[in-house]
């Protein structure tokens, strides 16, 4: 049975209307088929439940996953302060938990879904939406077993002012949780992730961390550093738009040997801390890394062609864009530029849905458990497992 895919978006007053009215132009697309999976992004201004409400009324208990983003993506374009929702039928199976403990601890939550996957070594994939502002995915995704190649998702973004966002899986929403869908049967999942941020000279030592704040840099607040980076007064880093405007300064992070992991604030603090949601360790090496449109339009080509790859030369379906919230900072001036070059590798006419986000989670290097990554796109396509 081949895959048949739709997307679908809309803008309303309220979450519901919204929520409805999307599913609708999504189902109409898919004609008499009945989905078997789908992916609800939604703005962080509706209410959760109100959106779910709105998709579920015309598809009875199909399993549903999403998460809240600022702004939807499809393959038309951007969507701010809408509903998104993907739809995929076919002769597969998905079965969707939902962690609302996740914001209490990562740990703890990544041991929860470990036993849901125990026994299922056939899953084609685990797809997973945490809370972008609260809870430690590292935790999460140290906790997760080795040997599942095909684990990938995304944080929630939202507020960056307030920290508000929300997760979804099946009936469920809420915030500080994490919502997982497990893929069994005739489904082939390819992932591929890149970003296009760049060492430009600087560096720094991080010498105070505490949790999820980066206190100073070089022994000073870190807004200090920052400020006489780019010339603005430290003060004016802790409130918008600067605050928030930090994310697209991202600090490349040693991470054991050669490798470097990048690390973005969320926002900089009344007393000039960085709010990651990834912690730092104090003494590390840090490096500024600094993005152009060009850079990502060609990590965005990437993350597709790495993807497409692992089909083994299946034609894919449908692809899942999530792109971390600096992306669509960046290219504010071109926006839509990094779908444009996802579509020169999968075809404008491959059904795309997706949103921007706050964290990405990518596949393990060489089996391993799966990442956290900060200002990646992550593209995941699906296709028949069987040509």
């Amino acid at each position: 049975m081949t895959l048949t895919v739709s997307t679908g978006h809309a803008q309303a007053l309220n979450g519901r209307e919204a929520g409805l009215q999307a599913a609708h132009n999504a189902l109409n697309n898919l004609g008499i088929a009945n989905p078997t999976l789908g992916f609800v992004i939604a703005s962080h201004q509706y209410r959760a439940r109100d959106v779910v409400n709105g998709v579920s009324s015309l598809l009875g208990d199909t399993p549903l996953i999403g998460l809240s983003s600022p702004v939807g993506i499809t393959s038309e374009g951007m969507h701010p302060n809408s509903v998104v929702v993907g739809f995929i039928s076919g002769d597969f199976q998905a079965e969707t938990h939902w962690l609302p403990g996740y914001a209490q601890s990562g740990r703890e939550t990544g041991i929860q879904l470990a036993k849901q996957l125990e026994g299922k070594d056939e899953a084609r994939a685990v797809l997973f939406f945490a809370d972008g502002f609260n809870g430690d995915a590292d935790q999460l995704c140290s906790t997760l077993p080795n040997g599942y190649g095909k684990f990938a998702g995304a944080l929630s973004s939202g507020d960056l002012h307030t920290g508000h966002s929300f997760q979804l899986a099946g009936a469920q929403t809420g915030a500080g949780a994490l919502a997982a869908a497990v893929l069994h049967g005739d489904v082939n999942v390819g992932i591929g992730y890149a970003h296009g941020w760049n060492p430009v000279g600087s560096h720094f030592r991080v010498t105070r961390s505490r949790g999820f704040w980066l206190r100073t840099l070089d022994g000073r607040p870190a807004s200090e550093t920052y400020a006489q980076l780019f010339g603005h007064p430290a003060r004016e880093w802790a409130f918008p738009p600067l605050s928030h405007l930090a994310r697209l300064y991202p600090l490349g992070v040693e991470q054991g040997g050669d490798q470097m992991v990048v690390r973005a604030p969320i926002r900089v603090e009344a007393d000039g801390s960085f709010r990651m949601n990834a912690a730092v360790r104090d003494g590390v090496e840090a490096y500024l890394l600094v993005g152009s449109r060009a850079s990502c339009e060609q990590a965005a080509r990437q993350a597709a062609q790495q993807a497409m790859q692992q089909l083994n030369g299946r034609k894919p379906e449908f692809a899942l864009v999530l792109v971390d919230i600096a992306w669509e900072m960046l290219l504010k001036s071109h926006p839509g530029a990094e779908i444009t070059a996802v579509q020169e590798i999968l075809g404008k006419d491959i059904p795309i849905a997706g949103g921007y986000t706050l964290g990405q989670i990518a596949p393990g290097n060489n089996g391993g458990s799966p990442q956290l990554l900060n200002q990646h796109m992550i593209v995941i396509v699906f296709s028949n497992h069987q040509k």
